[in-house]
């Protein structure tokens, strides 16, 4: 007797190399449809903003083509999960359905699916594959979920070793079917690419979406990034991995990062690899604060935090930060880089944010949703986290009285302002604006906030 077809359901795990789901799936026999379904609908989902809509488009052109060159297709559905994926699996009788875990919101959705379909008498299993450690499984003596970076790595690393990644399968069995019944509907019919106007330019010359263009970036990082790793708070020079959206998109995994860095290296990259593997551990720790509170993009992890006299922003300071055109160069060079290539530097993200929140008492809420737009990384755990941990709201926050300084910060790791110049050339002319806040007097109105939350603590 035939084995029936297998699902696999992939969502953010674009890639083919070290895909557990799909590894079940062919190592069960018979074929194989592999799906991908763009779920805007279900409890909990987020719509993803412009700049991941486009790397979307690329990462599923690119795994589409992955995916014939072995013997399958790429099938296409829209729609609510709980909805969808019966339909499909009545529709080519399937008996089984894999995918890899999510850790938001999300996951309720696929707990009741998995418990629907195997009462329906189905195989479902879920996998492990987005992360080196699952969140439940690294815990404090008590039980309870990490609210300190360093202990949590600490644990990490004091906890068995990750899994070495699964290779590529060498086929996969298609589904044959008469028809059209599984091209569902046409990537296209889905206007993930920007065209009126078309904004991508920058974005279509910074980056290649799907697996060949990560495992190709990793490469080029291992080469020649990670002997500078030490300098990776200066923005002007190229010393961070810019992996950040291969690894939102899944099409790398965290274990085959890690697999490379325990790989031949440099002996410069072997110094610098403890630090770089403890910012792959910041992107676990952001999906622990994630898994343990799903709300982290609306809800203040630490609570008193709820008291704080946000402002309401002025359009026009709120443009102008959005745009580029504060009037603070450093500040001005990162947003300007994030609108142009769908990415900022890491410290420049923070000193951006800090203006943000503190300078200007915006709501870091309003921020998170700007980088959720503009950013090709925007990963519900880390961009949610990393806006917490600068407003002073978040696990493990920076102390609200650390207000960053865009010009100290600019100074220090911009020194000959070779980055500052790329991103806001007209520095020096008059057609540069004055600054729209006074960074001294901003800073001491935002400490004066601060104690609105530690009298909300007391009281």
């Amino acid at each position: 007797m035939a084995t029936s077809p297998s699902i696999v359901w992939l969502r953010d795990d674009l890639r083919i190399v070290d895909n557990p789901a799909l590894t079940a799936a062919v190592e069960r026999g018979g074929a194989v449809v592999v799906l991908f379904l763009l779920d805007e609908q279900s409890p909990g989902a987020r719509p993803l903003g412009g700049a991941s809509r486009w790397w979307l488009h690329g990462s599923l052109t690119a795994l589409a083509t992955e995916l014939a060159d072995r013997g399958a297709q790429l099938a296409l559905r829209s729609g609510a999960a709980g909805t969808v994926i019966p339909a499909l699996v009545d529709e080519i009788g399937a008996g089984a359905v894999y995918w890899n875990r999510r850790y938001g919101a999300l996951r309720e959705v696929d707990a009741a699916l998995k418990q629907r379909l195997r009462a329906d008498g189905l195989e479902v299993q879920s996998f492990g594959a987005s992360l080196l450690f699952e969140p439940w499984t690294i815990t404090t003596g008590a039980g309870d979920p990490y609210r300190v970076f360093t202990p949590f790595w600490r644990a990490c690393l004091a906890a068995d070793e990750p899994r070495a990644p699964l290779p590529a399968p060498a086929s996969i069995t298609g589904l044959a079917i008469d028809g059209t019944a599984l091209d569902g509907t046409t990537l296209e019919s889905w206007s993930l690419l920007p065209t009126r106007p078309d904004w991508a330019a920058g974005l279509r010359e910074a980056w290649t979406p799907g697996e060949a263009g990560a495992r190709a970036r990793l490469e080029h990082f291992v080469e020649n990034g990670l002997p500078l790793y030490h300098r990776r708070d200066e923005p002007g020079i190229e010393a961070t991995s810019r992996l950040s959206p291969h690894l939102r998109f899944g099409e790398l995994s965290p274990h085959q990062v890690w697999a490379r860095l325990r790989g031949p290296l440099a002996p410069a990259a072997i110094a610098n690899r403890p630090k770089f593997l403890s910012e792959i551990g910041w992107r676990e720790f952001s999906y622990s604060i994630l898994f343990h509170q799903p709300t982290i993009a609306t809800e203040n992890v630490r609570r008193d935090f709820d008291a704080f006299p946000w402002q309401a922003p002025d359009p026009a300071v709120l443009e102008a930060w959005q745009s580029g055109r504060t009037g603070i160069p450093l500040v001005d060079a990162g947003m300007r880089q994030l609108w142009h290539s769908g990415w900022m530097h890491n410290r420049v993200r923070m000193i951006v944010a800090s203006l943000l929140t503190k300078n200007l008492l915006i709501d870091w809420r309003i921020g998170e949703e700007w980088f959720w737009d503009t950013l090709v990384d925007a990963d519900e755990a880390s961009n949610a986290a990393s806006w917490q941990w600068v407003a002073g709201s978040g696990a493990d926050a920076a102390p609200y009285f650390r207000v960053f300084n865009p010009v100290l910060q600019a100074e220090r790791f911009d020194p000959d302002g070779t980055y500052r110049r790329r991103w806001v050339p007209e520095l020096d002319s008059p057609a540069y604006p004055r600054p729209i806040v006074d960074l001294a007097a901003s800073r001491t109105a935002a400490l004066a906030a601060y104690e609105v939350v530690k009298a909300a603590k007391r009281g």
